[in-house]
């Protein structure tokens, strides 16, 4: 999906007040987290280098959150690649 912050998908099918948003940076799958409820969230956090996610992944073992759910490389992969299909 797509809207004026750029594309997007939903990390939380079940949350749609929450999305994440994707691109590409100089060949790198970037990522930035949007939430109707908190929106200072978009402006305190920037765009994070999937690299760094999956660093940041390993040091978060044991927590509830599960990075590689919300921050989901193979449909970012997927909207870019049919983002640049349909230009």
């Amino acid at each position: 999906m797509k809207d004026e912050k750029g594309l997007y998908y939903f990390p939380f099918p079940q949350n749609k007040r929450v999305r994440m948003y994707v691109r590409e940076v100089e060949g790198a799958i970037c990522f930035r987290l949007w939430n109707a409820d908190d929106p200072e969230l978009w402006v305190e956090h920037d765009w994070v280098p999937y690299g760094a996610i999956k660093q940041a992944a390993t040091m978060s073992k044991g927590n509830k959150f599960d990075p590689n759910q919300a921050y989901d490389i193979e449909v970012a992969k997927m909207l870019l690649k049919e983002s640049t299909n349909s230009d």
